[in-house]
C-alpha cells in the first residue's frame, strides 16, 4: 500500500511536467480525405494556430480510402503520447459502426475524445446549367420517371448517405454515383453529367458564389449564414428534414490526461479567437467547442443511434 501511495504521489508530480513540456516534437494530425475536403480546411486551419502556439509544427497526414477507416485505424494504433491526433467527422464516429460488416476500431473505446470543435450542414448543389432549379424540381421530375443521379465523396460517407435520407423522405429514385473525394465530383455537376450532390460547404460555397453551381438547399433545421439565400431542404419542401455533421479532435485510447486537457484548453481557445471563427466560417464551417467529453460522447452515441436505425430500414447496415 505504500508503495502504491508513493507511485501516485509520482505521477501526480510528473503529471503537470507532462503537459508543460508537450508537445516535444512535430504531430502528426491524421486526415482521412483528400487535401481539400472539410476535414482537411479545418485541419490545416487550426492546425497552423496551434503550431503558433504550441511551438512545434501540426503536421497533416492525409490517408484517405475505406470511409476513412485507414485514417482511424492509424490512429488507434499510434503511441498514446499526445504526437498523434485525428479529425473525425460523423462517418467515423457515428455511421462506420453500422455501415460496415466489421470494423477494425471501435469508435468510443479505442479513441480519446479530446474536442468538438465544427459543425456544418451538406449543401444540396446542381450545376448553373440544370434544368433543376427547387428541390421541388428534384421531386417533380423523378416522379414523373426522370431519371436522376447524385454524386457523393464516397460509399458510405456522410454526403452519400444524407442523399439516401434524401430518398428515403421524399419517396424518390435517384442513382448513387460515388468520387473518390468531393472536389473530383463537382466538374461532373458543373458539366451535367451527374444532377447533385450533397456537398460539405468548403467545396461548395465559392462556386455557389461564382455562379458556377446552383444552391437549392442546406441539411441544417436553420439557414446557413455563409450561404443566407439557400433556404433549407425543409423550407424548400421535405418538413422535417435534417442531416447534421460535425467534427471532432481524437487521440488514441490511454493519452494521458494532462495532455488531453492541454489540447483541450488550446482548441477553447482557439475557437474564441474571432478570426478563427471567421476563417472557418469563409470556409463554410461553424467553429463550436465542447471540450466537456460527456457532451461529445452523447453527441456521438445519438448520431450513431439515428444512423444505425436509418440503415437498418434502407438495408444499408453492413453494406460495406
Amino acid at each position: 500500500m505504500r508503495l502504491a501511495t508513493l507511485v501516485a504521489a509520482a505521477l501526480a508530480i510528473a503529471a503537470p511536467a507532462v503537459a508543460q513540456d508537450y508537445p516535444t516534437r512535430p504531430v502528426t494530425w491524421i486526415v482521412g480525405f483528400p487535401p481539400g475536403s472539410a476535414s482537411d480546411t479545418v485541419a490545416r486551419n487550426l492546425g497552423a494556430r496551434l503550431a503558433e502556439r504550441l511551438g512545434k509544427p501540426f503536421i497533416i497526414e492525409n490517408k484517405p480510402g475505406a470511409g476513412s477507416i485507414i485514417a482511424a485505424q492509424t490512429t488507434a494504433r499510434a503511441a498514446p503520447d499526445g504526437h498523434t491526433i485525428m479529425i473525425a467527422p460523423i462517418g467515423t464516429m457515428a455511421i462506420n459502426q453500422t455501415l460496415y460488416k466489421s470494423l477494425p476500431y471501435d469508435p468510443l473505446k479505442d479513441f480519446t475524445l479530446v474536442a468538438h470543435i465544427a459543425n456544418f450542414p451538406y449543401v444540396l448543389v446542381v450545376g448553373e446549367k440544370s434544368e433543376i432549379k427547387s428541390v421541388q424540381d428534384i421531386i417533380k421530375f423523378a416522379k414523373a420517371g426522370k431519371k436522376l443521379s447524385f454524386a457523393s465523396s464516397g460509399a458510405g460517407t456522410g454526403i452519400h448517405l444524407t442523399g439516401e435520407l434524401f430518398k428515403r423522405e421524399t419517396g424518390i429514385e435517384m442513382q448513387h454515383i460515388p468520387y473518390r473525394g468531393p472536389a473530383l465530383a463537382m466538374t461532373d455537376i458543373i458539366e451535367g453529367r451527374v444532377d447533385m450532390i450533397f456537398s460539405d460547404p468548403a467545396t461548395v460555397v465559392s462556386l455557389i458564389n461564382g455562379g458556377k453551381v446552383r444552391g437549392l438547399g442546406v441539411s441544417s433545421k436553420e439557414r446557413f449564414s455563409v450561404l443566407p439565400d439557400v433556404p433549407t431542404i425543409a423550407e424548400a419542401g421535405v418538413p422535417g428534414f435534417e442531416s447534421r455533421a460535425w467534427h471532432i479532435i481524437v487521440a488514441p485510447a490511454g493519452t494521458p490526461e494532462p495532455i488531453v486537457a492541454k489540447l483541450r484548453s488550446e482548441f477553447r481557445a482557439l475557437a474564441a479567437l474571432p478570426d478563427v471563427k471567421q476563417q472557418l466560417l469563409t470556409n463554410g464551417l461553424v467553429a463550436v467547442v465542447s471540450a466537456d467529453e460527456p457532451d461529445v460522447r452523447k453527441m456521438v452515441e445519438t448520431d450513431a443511434a439515428f444512423w444505425a436505425d436509418f440503415l437498418k430500414k434502407v438495408g444499408l447496415a453492413g453494406s460495406e
